[in-house]
């Protein structure tokens, strides 16, 4: 089993390269060969099971509209295979979003992710995240356009 630091150091570069930069590519060098999403509430991947070609679609399709996004992240809370991350997202709306045109605002929000390790990969996580805060700046910002 990674040690606690390890485990830190794994997500912070998984946030970095995977999700910041958006190298999908990357992220078969963080993920066991199943990557669950427990609970992630209006994610359209909320309790599926994905291989790395799945993780990399989802990957791509979440950074399409807001393709300059960065997570910051707070903290870290370990405890034996699961890790707790705390992090503060924002990105520039480009694209099209669940209805919504580009709008050209800078989103952002806030959530804490539970990542369940196995070995040094990440196979899961259990997910809660402002998507209600999302949906209300996404309508303001689409009002204003019209």
């Amino acid at each position: 089993m990674a040690s606690n630091e390890r485990k830190k150091e794994i997500l912070a570069e998984f946030f970095r390269e995977v999700w910041n930069e958006g190298s999908d590519d990357s992220a078969g060098k963080y993920l066991a060969p199943k990557y669950t999403i427990y609970h992630d509430p209006g994610d359209p991947w909320d309790q599926k099971e994905l291989d790395l070609a799945g993780f990399q679609e989802r990957v791509r399709m979440s950074r399409a509209p807001f393709p300059d996004q960065r997570f910051e992240i707070y903290e870290f809370f370990c405890d034996g295979d699961a890790v707790v991350v705390t992090w503060f997202w924002s990105g520039t709306q480009t694209g099209e979003i669940s209805g919504f045109p580009p709008s050209g605002k800078l989103i952002k929000m806030s959530g804490a992710t539970v990542y369940y390790f196995e070995g040094e990969r990440l196979r899961g996580h259990w997910q809660i995240a402002d998507r209600l805060g999302v949906f209300m700046q996404l309508r303001q910002a689409a009002t204003r356009l019209g």
